[in-house]
């Protein structure tokens, strides 16, 4: 597979695509623009963000924000309240647990179920 390709064939921003599945976890990429993720956080998973292309505004609650780029990786722990945004467009992998909900804790307008991200 060819993560550029897979790409090509993501038209919205916020809407995750499962590209894969490694034991009890899901490989998502996402292209993001904005700022409409919400403050959430996962329960009970932790969540990896790798920077394909572009930057990415990272806030984690109680701490000054700090922007990734490409090439870089973070892990959330599990009960991280966190939120990401990018004034352009920005592509990312995403690396979750299959019972790890994209927008975590909460529910919004660009929460998608699984079925949606396939």
């Amino acid at each position: 597979m060819n993560i550029n390709e897979q790409l090509k064939t993501i038209k919205d921003y916020y809407s995750p695509k499962i590209i894969g599945e490694v034991n009890d976890v899901f490989i998502k990429l996402v292209k993001i623009q904005g700022n409409k993720v919400p403050w959430h956080h996962h329960k009970n998973e932790d969540e990896l963000f790798y920077v394909l292309k572009g930057s990415l505004v990272f806030e984690i609650e109680n701490q000054e924000p700090f922007t990734m780029k490409k090439g870089d990786l973070f892990i959330v722990k599990k009960g991280i309240n966190h939120k990401v945004s990018s004034k352009k467009e920005c592509h990312l992998m995403l690396i979750e647990n299959k019972s790890a909900l994209h927008t975590g804790n909460v529910i919004s307008e660009i929460t998608k179920s699984i079925n949606n991200q396939k």
